[in-house]
């Protein structure tokens, strides 16, 4: 057996998620409310990107609802949820593109029905 088999033998690697430090103990802690300092245990365990983008699409519906007329907050909105969804699904640079022209057309078509003329974002 090889130095380096041993030592790969000696400590077994973990794989999976690190460790992460305890809340308190956190970097950004002094930075947070009393509210938020009790959610980030919670926040801690959280995987993946489901409960964000799910937050996003509901954020951007009520901002097209809200504010139908405030296209750069759209188009913002917009940016926010591909590039969550390209993270969670790891697209291509041409797949994010796809799919920002694929919620654009919609934004527009909810806008025409919403005004009953052309909307261009």
């Amino acid at each position: 057996m090889t130095p380096q088999q041993k030592r790969a033998s000696a400590s077994p690697r973990k794989r999976g998620r690190r460790a992460t430090p305890a809340a308190d103990n956190s970097f950004y802690q002094q930075a947070l409310g009393e509210a938020e300092r009790v959610l980030l245990p919670q926040a801690l365990e959280i995987e993946g990107l489901d409960q964000e983008i799910a937050l996003l699409r509901v954020k951007l519906a009520t901002a097209l609802a809200e504010h139908p007329e405030n296209l750069p907050l759209l188009m913002r909105g917009i940016d926010l949820l591909v590039k969550a969804v390209a993270a969670r699904y790891r697209l291509s640079r041409k797949s994010q593109d796809n799919l920002a022209q694929a919620i654009d057309g919609v934004l527009k078509e909810v806008g025409a029905a919403l005004f009953d003329t052309e909307v261009s974002l």
